[in-house]
């Protein structure tokens, strides 16, 4: 253990952090989530959910000011009238941690085809409904 780390941070994920680049996107996935048909490198952190473990990584991931938007979430499917109400939580996290950020909405099968891109996808536990999201990493500037 090392201190000022949050304890849900584990290593394995601590490393894919420290290793992404400038541009590489990291998605943090539902329980539902196809996460090992999607990701070149999956994280497991069942158990827990998805705000919880958005602020601990933005904590040390800074987003992408080079960016339009920094941030995607999965569009609702058309005719689906599921309200993704954890997407407040989101804009929370993200503004406690890096300010006001540009945030879009992905169609579902475009938001599969970027996870496929992604550096990692982060497996949760979360229960909610569309709690899929992916932050683009910006350069580090101490």
């Amino acid at each position: 253990m090392l201190k000022g780390i949050p304890s849900i941070l584990s290593p394995e994920l601590l490393k894919i952090l420290m290793e992404m680049g400038h541009g590489d996107e990291i998605v943090i996935a539902d329980g539902n989530f196809p996460s090992e048909s999607m990701g070149q490198r999956v994280v497991r952190l069942d158990g827990h959910g998805v705000p919880e473990i958005l602020d601990a990584i933005l904590k040390f991931l800074p987003l992408d000011t080079y960016s339009v938007k920094q941030v995607a979430l999965m569009k609702v499917v058309k005719g689906d009238p599921t309200v993704p109400v954890i997407w407040d939580t989101y804009k929370e996290v993200i503004k406690k941690n890096e300010g006001d950020k540009a945030i879009e909405e992905v169609e579902r099968f475009a938001f599969y085809d970027r996870a496929k891109e992604a550096y990692a996808v982060v497996a949760t536990g979360e229960t909610a409904l569309y709690a899929n999201i992916i932050l683009k990493k910006g350069v580090v500037v101490e």
